[in-house]
């Protein structure tokens, strides 16, 4: 009996590896050509693991005995949930163009994402990413988790992702082609480039002001600009992007801490504006009270776990907007004029403050107005906030009012002007700096990579070998007698050979995604990703043949050229490090030299 129960669990495995969707209802995701984005709701089914204590082959049985469940009603926001939640797809690529795929997780503080992608063969490959591991493993450096992975045509390929985070727990996954995911990745850095555009204009305006007039109500209304700026800098990801890409602390501490500031912010600038202190004398202790609360729980955030302190701080922003909503409420009827337009640009940031919040405890679905809700109102709020600041001045001070109001429009011009100059400035910059960068990979006569280019890119396909478990060979490459050719014709004929050269293996390799750079002198370096010992060998007796046959042409000399080779192949699971396999292959490379030149030899061979 008990053999009969491990065969039909072994059965219900390669049934749920070989026909996904078996398993469940789950609809299965077909790539067609054309579609270069697809958001995959549709498409998952889920599992809550509220223990956080399986693993994939756990979580892939589990999938196979049907426990996985569609989203429900679609969405994937499921608030602040404790352990870890699953999540599987089923795809099949009939897109021969497009092979090349990336996951998108979007939304940006999750702490700690995996990616299991089992192909039909039964092999899985595993990517991790979140913002508890370091930026640099993400396979695209976005403020979004992403991983980068190829879908086989007419194979079926099963996706499985597992997130874990004391954060909200959103998880809007979306598979893109990278032509597709360029393109959003750069209308979403134009989009905040906008939003932040504003408010550094704001800012610059708002400080000149201050500085000008001394109001306190425009010093706090530039602490409430920067706080609640960078409480959207850390929820948008580009926090862990640009500034702490390698702490996971300061990921953690830093949303509730800058929600805190933002809070005292808004607490203070609404106290000088309204004039709480003369107009509502009750609501100007209030405001002091929770003033003093926001700076403990900001205190506190420092000590405090994550899961704690940040949904005591999102219930807080609910709780500090609505009482500034009333405050403003009783100003208004007590008849002070500008808190009308106060009350009008709280409301903007009031709604789109809530729908965010809301959408962070998964009251809302994650739609375009409810996640870009809270910058659309906090970018109207803070317009109308300043203009409002503009009038509130001018009713104290109206005889200056065709003056300030000059100044204004001239001090906005400049800033839009100046905003304009650094703009096309840092596009000047990127520009430069891409062809710079560029430039220095290359050797200036060949037109081929350098040695120090690849010594980090050989480095990085020793690390993909060795994870996919695949073998990689080196080739060593040395003209045979080079010098002659230098001192009978020159060294211009020598420049010549050595382009045509460079040329002939580059045509070559073209056929085997290999990495060909100058290594010095008469000497060339090849790096071969998924290539044995057998086919090193092979493609080396293709490069010198190919040498051989056809001499260089050169300011009117035909002149032969032939190469001695060196092939070293480091297979998977070995420890060789970019040094050590150079210095092997050179030693094949000197035997070759030794046994007469125009020849191959290898490391094994050269022993």
């Amino acid at each position: 009996m008990r053999n009969v129960r491990m065969l039909a669990c072994l059965f219900a495995i390669l049934v749920a590896a070989w026909l996904p969707g078996v398993a469940s209802a789950q609809q299965v995701l077909q790539l067609e050509p054309g579609h270069g984005d697809i958001q995959l709701s549709s498409y998952l089914a889920y599992r809550h693991d509220s223990g956080g204590i399986d693993d994939a082959t756990d979580a892939f049985r589990r999938y196979a005995a049907g426990e996985f469940s569609p989203l429900p009603g679609g969405q994937s926001e499921f608030g602040f949930q404790p352990g870890a939640y699953w999540f599987h797809a089923n795809v099949v690529n009939h897109d021969a163009v497009e092979t090349r795929w990336i996951l998108v997780q979007q939304y940006a503080l999750s702490d700690y994402i995996d990616l299991y992608v089992r192909y039909a063969d039964g092999r899985v490959v595993h990517q991790a990413s979140g913002d508890h591991r370091p930026f640099g493993s993400r396979s695209i450096h976005d403020r979004h988790p992403n991983f980068q992975f190829d879908l086989p045509v007419g194979q079926p390929v099963e996706l499985l992702v597992r997130v874990q985070s004391e954060s909200s727990m959103q998880v809007p996954l979306a598979l893109f082609t990278t032509t597709a995911f360029a393109s959003l990745a750069r209308d979403a850095q134009f989009a905040i480039g906008i939003y932040y555009g504003i408010l550094l204009a704001l800012f610059f305006y708002n400080l000149v002001l201050w500085l000008m007039l001394r109001d306190a109500s425009y010093f706090w209304y530039l602490f409430h600009l920067s706080a609640f700026g960078m409480v959207l800098f850390t929820l948008n990801g580009l926090g862990f992007e640009y500034l702490w890409p390698n702490s996971a602390w300061m990921t953690d501490k830093s949303v509730p801490l800058s929600i805190c500031l933002a809070l005292i912010g808004m607490q203070q600038f609404a106290r000088t504006f309204l004039e709480l202190k003369e107009r509502f004398p009750r609501g100007n202790l209030v405001s002091l009270a929770l003033i003093g609360f926001f700076l403990l729980l900001g205190i506190a955030s420092l000590w405090l776990p994550y899961r704690m302190s940040t949904p005591i701080a999102a219930r807080a922003v609910l709780v500090g907007v609505l009482w500034i909503a009333v405050a403003g409420i009783v100003v208004v009827r007590r008849g002070y004029v500008p808190a009308r337009l106060f009350m009008l640009a709280w409301s903007m940031f009031l709604l789109g403050t809530t729908m965010f919040t809301l959408v962070a405890f998964g009251v809302l679905p994650k739609t375009f107005y409810t996640e870009y809700g809270v910058q659309i109102g906090s970018a109207t709020e803070m317009l109308l906030l300043s203009i409002a600041l503009g009038n509130r001045y001018a009713s104290l001070r109206r005889e200056n009012e065709r003056i300030v109001s000059d100044a204004n429009q001239k001090l906005e011009r400049k800033v839009a002007q100046r905003t304009q100059e650094v703009r096309a400035a840092l596009v000047q910059l990127e520009e430069a700096h891409g062809r710079l960068r560029d430039s220095s990979r290359r050797d200036g006569l060949t037109g081929l990579y350098n040695r120090t280019y690849f010594h980090e890119a050989f480095e990085k396909m020793l690390v993909d070998g060795q994870q996919s478990h695949q073998a990689v060979s080196l080739l060593m490459i040395d003209l045979d007698h080079f010098k002659a050719i230098n001192d009978r014709h020159g060294h211009l004929v020598g420049d010549d050979c050595l382009r045509f050269t460079a040329q002939r293996i580059g045509k070559v390799l073209r056929a085997h995604d290999a990495l060909l750079a100058r290594f010095g002198g008469e000497e060339f370096v090849v790096g071969l990703p998924r290539h044995g010992l057998h086919e090193a060998v092979e493609v080396a007796e293709g490069l010198r043949r190919a040498l051989v046959e056809s001499p260089c042409g050169a300011q009117g000399h035909s002149i032969r050229i032939s190469a001695s080779v060196g092939v070293h192949t480091i297979a998977p699971g070995s420890v060789d490090d970019i040094d050590a396999a150079i210095e092997i292959a050179d030693r094949a490379l000197y035997a070759a030299k030794a046994n007469g030149r125009d020849c191959v030899k290898t490391s094994i061979s050269a022993a």
